[in-house]
C-alpha cells in the first residue's frame, strides 16, 4: 500500500520534530532555571570570600577590623568569617556568629581540605589576606560544592563528542521504542486502508475487528453491509423498471399495430370523405411516432440497465455514416429538408470497434431531431473527421437552434427517466438519451453546441483504431 510508508515517514518526521522541540524546550528551560538560581557576580560566594580578605585590615592598635558595608553583606548572605594565621595556622579574628563547632586551630591539611569544601558541613570559601586566609562559611545547604574535581583529561577533551554520541543513541533508542510501540497500530491501519479503497470500488469488505483501531474496522465493515444491501436493492429495483418497460412495450404493441392496420384500411377506403381520409393519415402518422417511442424507451431501458447485448467489431465509421444520410435521402425527405454530406474526400478510413446497427440507430436519431425540432425546414451538416487518434462524427443544421441556457441543460442535466429528484421542466427527450448512451457504451462523448451554421450542433467523439486520409 503506498499510503503506509506516507503513513511511516509521517510518523517519524512528527517524531523527530517532537524530539527536537523537547530538547530545545529543555535546554532554554535548564539554562533559565540556572540563571534563576546562580546568585550574580557580586553575591557569588568565591566574590564575597575575595572581597572580605582584602577588606579586613591590621588597624594601629593590633586590633582586625572589618569594614561596615563587608560586615553588612556578610550579615545579609548569612555568612560567617574566620582568619587562620599563616604562622600558627590558629584563628586571630572571627565575626561575631561564628558558629561555636568551628574550631579554633587547623593542620595545613584541614586548610587545604577547607578552600574546596565544608567546615562542619558549612560550605567554606577562601579570600587572601597578607596576614592569613580569610575563610567565609555559609549556612548549610546554600551552596553544593563538588570536593574531587579531578577527571581524566581524554574524557573532558573527547566530552563534546560523548554527549553527541549519546544524545543520539538516545533518540535512536527512543525512535525504535516508538516505531514498536505503533507496530500494532501500523498493522490495523494496512487492513483498513484496503479496506476502504475496496469499499470505493464497490465491493464486500470484512476487516477484521481486532487491534487499537477495531472500532473503525467495525463501522467499516457495517457501512460495507449496508452498502451491499442498498446496491442489491437498488440492482433488483432497476431489474424490476426493465421489466416493466419492456412488458409494457410489448402489451401496446399489439393494439398499437390494431391501430395503424385499421386505419390504414380506413385512408386507402373508397367510401369515406377527404377530410376523415386525412384523419386516417394522421392517425397513422401519430400511431407510427408512437411506435418508434415505444422502440426507444425499450431500448434505453436496455442501454440504462446493461440488458442490450453490444456486439463490437471493427468498421469504417466514413462508411457506416455516408450509408445513414443515403438511407435518409433515399426514404424521400419533404422538400424543406436537404442533408448535405461535408466529409473530407481525402478521409477514407476512420476505424473503430463498434456496434455497427447502435450507432447507426445514434447517427439516425440526430438526424431525425434537427427534422423534428425545425417545422420550417432546414439542411443538415454531416461529416466525419480524424484527430488525435479520434473519430469525430458531426451532426448540425441551420435551423432554429437553442439558446446557451437550453444547450447548457442539454450537456448536463439528467433524463428524467433516470432523474430521481422531482423536478418541474422535462428533460431532454429519448433521442438524445440513446445517443449519449450508445456513445458512452463506446468509450465515446457527445458535445452539444451551436452550429457555425446558426442552428445546433452535435459531436460525437470515439476512439480510433485506424484512420487515413
Amino acid at each position: 500500500m503506498k499510503s503506509i510508508p506516507k503513513l511511516i515517514q509521517r510518523f517519524i518526521s512528527i517524531f523527530l520534530l517532537s524530539t527536537v522541540l523537547i530538547v530545545l524546550m529543555n535546554i532554554i528551560a535548564f539554562v533559565v532555571l540556572i540563571g534563576s538560581y546562580a546568585p550574580d557576580k557580586e553575591m557569588s560566594p568565591y566574590n564575597i570570600a575575595k572581597e572580605t580578605g582584602e577588606a579586613l585590615q591590621l588597624s594601629a592598635s593590633g586590633d582586625y577590623v572589618l569594614s561596615k558595608n563587608m560586615s553588612s553583606k556578610l550579615t545579609n548572605s548569612g555568612a560567617w568569617a574566620i582568619l587562620i594565621d599563616n604562622n600558627t595556622l590558629r584563628v586571630v579574628w572571627k565575626t561575631k556568629d561564628v558558629p561555636a563547632t568551628i574550631p579554633n586551630d587547623y593542620t595545613l591539611s584541614d586548610v587545604a581540605n577547607l578552600s574546596i569544601g565544608y567546615i562542619d558541613g558549612y560550605p567554606t570559601y577562601t579570600g587572601d589576606n597578607k596576614n592569613g586566609v580569610v575563610v567565609v562559611g555559609f549556612p548549610h545547604k546554600s551552596f553544593w560544592k563538588h570536593t574531587q574535581p579531578s577527571w581524566n583529561y581524554s574524557l573532558i577533551s573527547n566530552f563534546p563528542q560523548i554527549v553527541l554520541s549519546v544524545f543520539f543513541i538516545n533518540i535512536l533508542l527512543i525512535l525504535g521504542i516508538y516505531l514498536i510501540a505503533n507496530i500494532k497500530l501500523l498493522k490495523s491501519i494496512n487492513p483498513i486502508t484496503k479496506g476502504i479503497q475496496r469499499l470505493s470500488s464497490g465491493e464486500s469488505v470484512h476487516i477484521p475487528e481486532t487491534g487499537a483501531l477495531s472500532e473503525i474496522s467495525s463501522n467499516i465493515n457495517s457501512a460495507s453491509d449496508i452498502l451491499q444491501i442498498q446496491k442489491e436493492q437498488l440492482r433488483k429495483k432497476e431489474t424490476a423498471r426493465a421489466n416493466w418497460i419492456a412488458g409494457v412495450s410489448h402489451d401496446i404493441r399489439t393494439p398499437l399495430s390494431m391501430v395503424m392496420g385499421y386505419a390504414g384500411q380506413l385512408e386507402n377506403s373508397l367510401h369515406i370523405s377527404q377530410e376523415d381520409r386525412k384523419k386516417a393519415t394522421m392517425i397513422i402518422k401519430q400511431s407510427a411516432r408512437m411506435k418508434n417511442l415505444i422502440n426507444d424507451l425499450n431500448l434505453a431501458s436496455k442501454l440504462e440497465y446493461n440488458m442490450q447485448p453490444i456486439m463490437k467489431k471493427e468498421e469504417n465509421i466514413v462508411a457506416v455514416v455516408r450509408q445513414v444520410v443515403v438511407d435518409f435521402m433515399n426514404m424521400g425527405m419533404q422538400d424543406e429538408f436537404s442533408i448535405k454530406w461535408e466529409t473530407d474526400a481525402k478521409l477514407t478510413v476512420c476505424n473503430i470497434n463498434v456496434d455497427k446497427d447502435l450507432l447507426k440507430r445514434a447517427i439516425s436519431n440526430l438526424i431525425q431531431n434537427s427534422i423534428s425540432h425545425n417545422e420550417n425546414g432546414c439542411t443538415i451538416y454531416v461529416s466525419v473527421a480524424a484527430n488525435n487518434n479520434n473519430c469525430i462524427i458531426c451532426v448540425e443544421d441551420n435551423g432554429i437552434g437553442a439558446s446557451d441556457e437550453k444547450i447548457e441543460k442539454l450537456n448536463h442535466a439528467p433524463h428524467y427517466m433516470i432523474c430521481d429528484t422531482s423536478t418541474v421542466e422535462q428533460r431532454h427527450g429519448l433521442g438524445l438519451l440513446i445517443v449519449q448512451q450508445i456513445i458512452s457504451s463506446h468509450n465515446g462523448t457527445v458535445d452539444i453546441s451551436r452550429s457555425k451554421h446558426g442552428g445546433l450542433k452535435v459531436e460525437l467523439t470515439v476512439p480510433s483504431k485506424k484512420f487515413g486520409l
